[in-house]
């Protein structure tokens, strides 16, 4: 063992347990889960990705991915999110691998493993496979996205959802009524809301700030469910 951390170079030890690790291959599960786990959380960020460069026009398009082809096949000018797409199948190729870690390991009987091999090479390619994914993911996509700031404060400014975050301030039932009036109307809640004179431009700057958004502050109320009784 000590000649095996001299080669590789990683601080290799025995098995607290000699009898125990010759019987069970659990520590091959448990290392190949948190390569699932990794796989599955970057699926989820491509995901993400995907759904929010959707568009221009019909799609959410909030950020732009950058160009690495000339347009899509079936529509001149796509711009197609090909780096999310690829993580996407390399990650679902490691939770294949994690299914195949996980019935080798349970086909072993007594003290012979003799699914080991399939167990070693699903593990090594999967560690290769995320390892480049990440780093284009980075390099190729992630280090080159833009965001369309008009497009995403419209979406908030727009939005009927974002009465609730003024809950705080005007009342849930003041809240109820600048909903339906917004549905009705077409109008964004900024503008039912001064119309209404329940705040006035200032607080509502103060309250929609991005740093207030990202970071919510509640402020004392000055409505509450009493008062509005």
């Amino acid at each position: 063992m000590k000649k095996l951390a001299e080669v590789t170079g990683f601080p290799c030890v025995p098995a607290e347990d000699l009898i125990e690790a010759t019987s069970d291959c659990g520590a091959y599960v448990m290392v190949h889960g948190a390569l699932k786990r990794l796989a599955v959380k970057m699926s989820k960020i491509c995901n993400d990705l995907r759904l929010l460069s959707s568009g221009p026009r019909a799609g959410l398009n909030e950020i732009n991915l950058p160009e690495l082809q000339a347009g899509s096949s079936i529509m001149p000018a796509k711009v197609n999110p090909v780096v999310p797409e690829v993580v996407n199948q390399v990650c679902f190729k490691v939770i294949g691998n994690d299914t195949t870690v996980t019935m080798a390991a349970e086909a072993g009987q007594l003290q012979l493993n003799v699914m080991e091999p399939v167990i070693g090479q699903a593990m090594f390619e999967s560690v290769h496979i995320l390892t480049n994914a990440c780093y284009n993911l980075l390099e190729k996509c992630i280090n080159g996205i833009t965001a369309n700031k008009e497009v995403c404060e419209g979406y908030v400014y727009n939005s009927i959802g974002i009465v609730t975050y003024l809950n705080p301030f005007i009342g849930h039932h003041n809240g109820d009524i600048v909903g339906k009036i917004c549905a009705e109307t077409g109008k964004s809640v900024r503008e039912v809301v001064l119309e209404r004179g329940l705040l006035t431009e200032a607080e509502l700057d103060d309250i929609f700030s991005v740093q207030n958004l990202m970071h919510p502050a509640y402020k004392a109320k000055r409505y509450t469910d009493e008062s509005e009784q």
